[in-house]
């Protein structure tokens, strides 16, 4: 009766786990917002493209990794932006893939832009049980894979000067539910709202302070605050220090090299509040931006 249980108990987990999705986790968004917020799409006025890896708590049996590939682009003499966004994000079994086109209009306001924007596109949800060590192979719980898509739609506001940027966002507007083939009903994904905020402090000609929040939100989880406080040099060279809800702390640095290309880097260490300070998460990113359009800003950007 207890083996009984306890395999219950382990199938329902795993349940969970596959099904109760949540939106992926980057600690990168405060050098590229688009992957939370696509009113950042051409909002500084040039073509920006980037490819980031993040691998969380590595050691950890099913560790979450995540792909990220973008692009966006300003057109229109400024007014208006472009963006795609790939993303592939995995934990344990389950492996979602999607793919989002995002669109932007921007209203300038003496020295400041707004922008509204938004995306839409496809996600796919599976799950792969092959990858599970059952204690009962033969579950039904468990003899079928699952894997099926659903269209997306999200939406965003930003304000941005060269001193502060503020952003409002929801990426993926859609809730979605899903009957497994064993005619359970899971909730596969809510909403979740993006608050963020950071303000650059200019100390001389050279040295810059950029401190930044971020707030999320989702429902039935407690909300959740990253603070982060980055130093940049000459506009070529930042670094600096966050935390994730006072459980996960870590570094950030980044490069301008050529004035073209960004080389990023985040080292995070979790506590015992989380998974231990064991299971240490790295992220890397590398961008470009150019000026290809006539009207583009040939300038480097705080935002």
């Amino acid at each position: 009766m207890k083996k009984i249980l306890l395999v219950t108990i382990i199938n329902l987990a795993f349940l969970s786990l596959s099904f109760a999705q949540q939106d992926p986790l980057y600690s990168q968004y405060i050098n590229n917002p688009m992957v939370i917020n696509p009113a950042y799409a051409g909002l500084n006025n040039n073509l920006n493209a980037s490819i980031s890896y993040r691998t969380q708590w590595g050691g950890f049996e099913g560790n979450p990794t995540t792909v990220n590939a973008n692009g966006h682009i300003s057109l229109v003499d400024n007014r208006v932006g472009a963006g795609l966004l790939i993303v592939q994000d995995k934990i344990g079994n389950a492996t979602n893939t999607e793919f989002q086109v995002a669109g932007s209009y921007k209203l300038q306001l003496e020295d400041m832009t707004f922008s509204f924007g938004m995306q839409a596109g496809l996600i796919n949800f599976q799950s792969n049980y092959n990858q599970l060590n059952l204690a009962d192979p033969g579950d039904p719980a468990f003899t079928g894979n699952e894997n099926l898509s659903k269209p997306n739609i999200g939406a965003g506001v930003a304000l941005k000067s060269e001193r502060f940027f503020v952003g409002l966002s929801v990426p993926r507007l859609l809730s979605t539910t899903f009957k497994s083939s064993m005619g359970e009903q899971f909730d596969l994904y809510n909403q979740h709202y993006y608050l963020f905020g950071a303000y650059v402090f200019n100390m001389g000609t050279r040295i810059r302070l950029k401190p930044g929040i971020l707030l999320k939100s989702v429902k039935g989880s407690p909300l959740s605050t990253d603070l982060n406080f980055n130093v940049n040099i000459d506009q070529l060279y930042t670094a600096g220090v966050f935390t994730r809800n006072f459980n996960t702390y870590g570094i950030q640095l980044q490069a301008l090299l050529k004035e073209q290309f960004r080389l990023g880097y985040t080292f995070e260490i979790p506590t015992a509040a989380s998974v231990g300070t064991q299971f240490n998460t790295h992220e890397i990113m590398l961008g470009i931006r150019m000026s290809v359009l006539n009207f583009h800003d040939r300038s480097i950007s705080n935002f």
